[in-house]
């Protein structure tokens, strides 16, 4: 029998097809880049991709969002990227001069997107939020950024993120889908847990005091009373008058505790806990994620981070 031996003609077509059909499937495994403006989104972003994205927070951890100052790599970064997602509510403005410097033309998803948002009132930058207010005019607006501080909320941002994969990257939406709902799921059960704990402290156990005014939202979900000594952004600068309020309050109302947020400098609080003789109970996180070996890697390390320091300092005699 003669054997099959192909023609140099057929042997390249066959070549010819077998590198195009390769080509074809590294291009479709290749993950999406993305840009989220802070470590948060992009925890909450990689939750939702998965394998399939690649993302880059251009304020990472440990970092603060207000006094961030881009580079011409990062906009470099947002031009080459096939989605960018920020936080919106006038937290991260500067993600729509960088996008538009790096010539980005794609779509910028805002996460926040459909939240019930709280709204900020001046009050001297004595701050609160016991009627769940803030403030803070470098914002420029009028509702309270840091609506990730509550769970519920987070679940929305979840949804616009997964809608947003989806859309880029239609072959993989089921993928996104069930990464969002498996997700979503984690996150209803620490609101639930977080709220039954909370639930359970007397009132006048619930109220502690902060670094900056980063915490309404979490207040107003979790029945806690937050105050803080400078505005929404830690560029704002406390009055004498506010701080000297703020601890004439602390001795008045017996507030269990004081909180140093991980972006804060800490000078300030401990001058608070000098005067009021009120003890620290412990660090919070509110705009970033600590490092990888920290006790809030991930948003819903955080979460639980911020819960069980602040539920222990408020539990304790």
């Amino acid at each position: 029998m003669k054997a099959f031996r192909p023609s140099v003609r057929r042997l390249a077509g066959l070549l010819a097809l077998f590198a195009l059909t390769t080509s074809g499937v590294q291009a479709q495994a290749e993950p999406l880049d993305v840009t989220a403006s802070f470590s948060i989104l992009g925890d909450m972003v990689r939750e939702v991709g998965g394998d399939r994205v690649r993302v880059r927070p251009l304020v990472g951890a440990n970092e603060d969002a207000h006094a961030f100052q881009p580079r011409p790599s990062d906009a470099r970064q947002i031009g080459s990227s096939a989605l960018v997602v920020v936080n919106g509510l006038g937290f991260d403005d500067w993600m729509a001069r960088l996008a538009r410097s790096g010539g980005y033309k794609g779509t910028v998803v805002v996460a926040s997107e459909g939240v019930s948002t709280i709204e900020m009132a001046d009050d001297d930058h004595d701050h609160d939020h016991d009627d769940h207010h803030g403030h803070d005019h470098d914002h420029g607006h009028g509702a309270d950024p840091h609506a990730w501080q509550d769970l519920g909320n987070a679940q929305r941002y979840v949804a616009n993120i997964a809608a947003a994969l989806a859309a880029a990257d239609p072959a993989h939406a089921d993928s996104y889908r069930a990464n969002a709902e498996r997700y979503q799921g984690e996150l209803k059960v620490l609101d639930a847990e977080i709220r039954a704990a909370f639930a359970a402290l007397p009132a006048e156990r619930r109220k502690v005091v902060t670094s900056h005014d980063a915490f309404a939202y979490f207040g107003k979900a979790y029945g806690i009373r937050f105050l803080a000594p400078v505005g929404v952004s830690n560029n704002a600068e406390p009055t004498a008058r506010g701080v000297a309020r703020l601890i004439i309050q602390l001795k008045a109302e017996k507030i269990p505790a004081v909180f140093i947020d991980n972006i804060a400098d800490p000078r300030l609080i401990e001058r608070i806990r000098a005067e009021s003789g009120t003890r620290i109970g412990g660090t919070l996180y509110s705009d970033a994620l600590s490092a990888a070996d920290g006790p809030a890697p991930d948003y819903l390390s955080m979460m639980r981070s911020n819960f069980k320091v602040l539920h222990e300092a408020l539990s304790a005699p």
